[in-house]
């Protein structure tokens, strides 16, 4: 128990320490705050278009309650505005880290590439040419989007039921943001280590759940604030390659770690589990590790020797 709460203000301070990486460089921390800036303005311009047309749009959506009477019509098609604009705003929330990350790739792959110099031992610079890389890191992103908004739906709708939807359904929902969202600020770093897959992820982090999340969910918490996140951003970007250090061993160049805490494989070992055997041959050798003997009443072994010693 108390190593679990050790690592959750561990994680938290994972957080701090990437915003002072990053605040140390300012120019680095202008460039990672564009696109979250761009992706605000963007969701903002959305949302206010959306406003300006709900009644049109409801009206478009709600088309078979043009012959009923009024009030039941204007109800009908204010609860479908609703909804409209309700899903629209969760839909921005799942997505924006995603579409932040896509646009951003190149300048938060410059953050994660100061992280790694400072800190030392960076691995190599990965060989996957940038528009492969980019398109590999939009469909994934477009992966943990949609897992995102299929759980986050009933979430949601569990908000609504009395007690239950106003205290446990907004710690799962923090708990399980933080995740997907801790998923999304390791890609970079992972990538670089040659671990391309989101199930390379998500296994390394369930092996330190709380380190993880302790990261992770003050992150989502933060970034779910309207322009918060412009701030918040590049130190996200920073403790996520801070965070992918603590959860990936250091590994021999070349050698890309295994997730989940296993660094590269040693030698190997010997026969029925014994020491690893050198590479390199011996002197032959009897069947219990004794210099091989002669046979009865033979040559005698090395310097006049017999089976148990000199003669």
């Amino acid at each position: 128990m108390i190593s679990t709460v050790r690592d959750v203000f561990s994680g938290a301070a994972i957080l701090l320490r990437g915003a002072g990486m990053v605040l140390r460089r300012p120019k680095l921390f202008f460039l990672g705050a564009i696109p979250p800036l761009f992706t605000s303005l963007l969701f903002v311009a959305v949302l206010v278009a959306l406003v300006a047309n709900i009644d049109d749009l409801a009206a478009w959506i709600t088309p078979f309650a043009d012959g009923w009477a009024e009030g039941w019509r204007t109800t009908v098609r204010v609860a479908a505005g609703a909804v409209l604009v309700a899903g629209t705003v969760l839909l921005m929330v799942v997505g924006f880290t995603g579409l932040t990350l896509a646009l951003g790739s190149p300048l938060y792959d410059l953050i994660a590439e100061a992280v790694e110099e400072e800190l030392g031992d960076a691995p190599p610079e990965s060989e996957e040419p940038l528009v492969s890389s980019m398109a590999r890191s939009i469909r994934q992103s477009l992966v943990i989007v949609a897992i995102t908004a299929l759980v986050s739906l009933p979430l949601f709708a569990a908000g609504f039921i009395p007690v239950v939807g106003q205290t446990v359904i907004p710690v799962l929902s923090a708990l399980f943001g933080g995740w997907m969202l801790g998923m999304e600020l390791v890609g970079a770093a992972f990538d670089r280590r040659g671990l391309i897959r989101l199930g390379d992820r998500r296994r390394a982090m369930a092996g330190h759940k709380a380190l993880s999340l302790g990261f992770a969910v003050p992150c989502y918490l933060l970034l779910a604030i309207p322009f918060v996140a412009v701030v918040v951003f590049p130190a996200a970007t920073a403790g996520g390659t801070i965070l992918t250090r603590r959860l990936l061993p250091a590994s021999r160049p070349g050698t890309p770690p295994q997730p989940g805490g296993r660094g590269p494989a040693g030698p190997p070992a010997g026969p029925h589990g014994g020491p690893p055997q050198s590479p390199f041959p011996g002197p032959p050798q009897g069947p219990y590790g004794d210099p091989p003997q002669g046979p009865p009443g033979g040559p005698s072994a090395p310097y006049g020797g017999g089976p148990y010693g000199p003669r």
